[in-house]
């Protein structure tokens, strides 16, 4: 079967990349569903990796539709260790510009509807989560964009992202509050992909791209639709350079990641009373463990 180290998801603007050569589509049916569309396997300067449009390749998956367990497990069927999920958001924080971007190492869940683990019925696991994003791909992803020497985009090392429901975005008192906590940016869809990573001993690693402030910004009104298409289409651009540079230092110095062991001691059910079905449906994640 095709294989692929590095994964990456791609987030509204994102829906291919261009610089993927010997492409091939690959249509997986998981335990858990079909992923938001097939997934695209090629040669990035010779290496080998996997590519999913997030919302679908004509964006007609709504934030609280994404199949997150389908994308995330299709990924780990294809031998993926690394996944780079890259993502519009806004900002909350004035110095946090419209096409700047950021590398967040905390998340804050204000969803309501997710489906966040791949455990339940007849199997109990609890994942460490204090650190939600591997710190050594985020490192490697920030020194990228460094390197990378973007017109007009300040790098952001670090900060949270809240995870917010939608598809609306956020009342002015919302978007005031997730502010008066600190948070740095925010969007609808990083923090399940980012748990069901951890869960399949994937290291995860968010490059969030700014398109626009948040409603709290005194100028948000003149922020126009085609300002944001805009910042859109300039951000999947400048994430595509990112993503090559950062596959490229992901392929010569790989590093070790907590998360590639996550569930050594997190599952609490005896083996002996996981059911084979449950057995069969994980095996992907369980086979090192049973």
């Amino acid at each position: 079967m095709t294989e692929a180290a590095i994964g990456i998801i791609g987030g509204s603007g994102l829906y291919k990349m261009e610089a993927l050569k010997d492409v091939e589509e690959v249509a997986i049916d998981t335990p858990f569903g079909k992923p938001s569309d097939a997934l695209i396997v090629g040669s990035l300067d010779g290496v080998r990796v996997a590519f999913l449009a997030r919302h679908g390749r004509n964006h007609h998956l709504l934030p609280s539709e994404l199949p997150f367990r389908a994308n995330i497990y299709a990924m780990k069927s294809l031998g993926v260790k690394y996944l780079i999920s890259a993502s519009a958001v806004g900002s909350l924080k004035e110095e946090a510009k419209p096409l700047d971007m950021v590398v967040p190492d905390q998340f804050i869940d204000r969803t309501k509807n997710r489906m966040s683990t791949f455990f339940g019925e007849g199997i109990v696991a609890h994942i460490a989560f204090g650190d939600p994003v591997c710190p050594k791909l985020a490192q490697v992803l920030a020194d990228a964009v460094e390197s990378s020497n973007l017109v007009d985009v300040t790098l952001h090392r670090g900060g949270t992202y809240i995870c917010m429901e939608g598809p609306a975005f956020s009342t002015k008192a919302e978007s005031n509050l997730h502010r008066s906590w600190g948070a740095t940016i925010i969007g609808m869809t990083n923090l399940p992909e980012a748990k069901l990573a951890r869960e399949a001993e994937i290291a995860y690693a968010t490059l969030a791209l700014v398109t626009d402030y948040d409603c709290w910004h005194p100028d948000h009104d003149s922020v126009t639709v085609e300002l944001v298409i805009a910042n859109l289409q300039r951000n999947a651009i400048n994430a595509q350079k990112v993503i090559q540079e950062t596959v490229r230092r992901l392929t010569e110095t790989p590093p070790d990641s907590d998360a590639h062991s996550a569930l050594k001691y997190a599952i609490l059910t005896p083996p002996d009373k996981i059911s084979s079905e449950v057995k069969e449906r994980l095996h992907l994640l369980l086979q090192k463990y049973l």
